[in-house]
């Protein structure tokens, strides 16, 4: 793979190559570091490239790679950069016959992603989005617990996503991760909505197949000076009939990453908590609640084939990364072997990317509309 963003004062492109390689299904070969040419020029000295497979562009990369024999240039790009990039980069690649990971969300706006759909229909070429958190086992079973109909009619769901890392002006300070998270040209139009609230929507679409259908959202900026949203509270209604309220906030002192849901149904309820993520919890009103583990027990398929460890060795963050790329890694082989992708080995694609940049568009239109409650969810 070559890497667009992510040098080494970057937080998501180490994250991105640690998982990457975990599996030895894929190898970095090049990059285009950062839009600083000596910056990329640095960051590929420190991941000991050879010094003519490090760009001072993404341009230049994408350009100087095609002209390489196949089998030896890159077979598609990792985009890890501010979301105001993601667009134009995966664009390029695409269609100079690169594939394209991208870190999430797709696009700067809900256009920009529709666009991006049309572009890898046309070109043909296999697109991934790193919503990582549906990558952990736990997650898997809690899919497969909702498909088998083991809770029976979904009626309500409770999903939140508390940091705390934003409590005063971070960006003020230099801070680079903090600094393009609340600038609207380069995250676009929703600040802690659109970095953790995507995960909260994207992660109860998966595990439920739902849909929103409308929204009554609530944003909040409560540092003074800050241009975009640091709380949301949204309730919402899905295509089912069933209830849900969501809750993401930047602003929640002391808070780490507390990614955790609720899904109740008619026959069971599940919680999951990211920050213990080898723990699933199923109840009943009949029998109380019992603790499902990764690795013990009579699990799906699903969830052992996305299980890396064995009991009681804790499945944790890079490794929902490496579960991604592998499993694109494996769907990249299978177009080369003219083979179907194993539905199994799944992965966020382009609907995903949609799904959540129309997620942030609705909630930012409800937030703003003072005169009515409920806004429908529009595409």
């Amino acid at each position: 793979m070559g890497m667009i963003g992510g040098s080494t004062e970057a937080f998501i492109g180490a994250v991105h190559r640690r998982g990457a390689q975990l599996d030895g299904e894929i190898e970095l070969v090049c990059g285009a570091f950062s839009s600083n040419p000596e910056k990329s020029k640095a960051t590929g000295e420190a991941l000991y490239l050879p010094e003519n497979r490090v760009y001072g562009s993404y341009e230049e990369m994408i350009l100087k790679e095609k002209e390489l024999p196949e089998g030896e240039r890159m077979d598609f790009v990792s985009i890890v950069t501010p979301n105001h990039v993601h667009f134009p980069a995966a664009k390029m690649a695409l269609e100079n016959g690169f594939h394209v990971v991208c870190d999430k969300p797709a696009t700067l706006n809900l256009a920009e992603a529709k666009e991006l759909k049309k572009i890898i229909e046309k070109s043909g070429m296999i697109f991934a989005l790193t919503h990582n958190y549906t990558a952990y086992p736990m997650v898997k079973e809690a899919k497969h617990l909702v498909d088998s109909g083991q809770l029976g009619d979904i009626r309500k769901i409770i999903v939140e996503y508390p940091q705390g890392w934003l409590i005063d002006l971070v960006e003020a300070t230099g801070q680079k991760q903090a600094a393009w998270r609340t600038d609207p040209e380069r995250c676009g139009a929703a600040g802690a909505i659109g970095d953790i609230g995507t995960h909260c929507e994207n992660l109860i679409e998966y595990i439920t197949g739902l849909h929103i259908t409308e929204l009554c959202a609530d944003l909040t900026i409560f540092v003074e000076g800050r241009l975009l949203d640091d709380d949301g509270n949204i309730l919402l209604h899905y295509n089912n009939g069933a209830k849900g309220v969501l809750h993401c906030s930047q602003i929640c002192n002391g808070e780490e990453n507390d990614f955790n849901f609720r899904i109740y149904g008619s026959k069971a309820g599940i919680t999951w908590h990211q920050m213990e993520p080898n723990t699933l919890t199923f109840r009943t009103r009949d029998d109380g609640a019992r603790t499902i583990r990764t690795a013990v027990g009579n699990l799906s398929a699903a969830t052992n084939a996305h299980s890396r460890q064995p009991a009681g060795h804790p499945e944790g963050y890079v490794e929902t990364f490496a579960n991604i790329y592998r499993n694109f890694a494996f769907a990249v082989r299978a177009r080369w072997a003219g083979k179907p992708q194993d539905p199994m080995y799944d992965f966020p694609g382009i609907d995903e990317g949609i799904m959540g940049m129309a997620f942030i568009e609705n909630v930012v239109r409800s937030a703003k509309d003072n005169q009515n409650k409920w806004t429908k969810f529009e595409i």
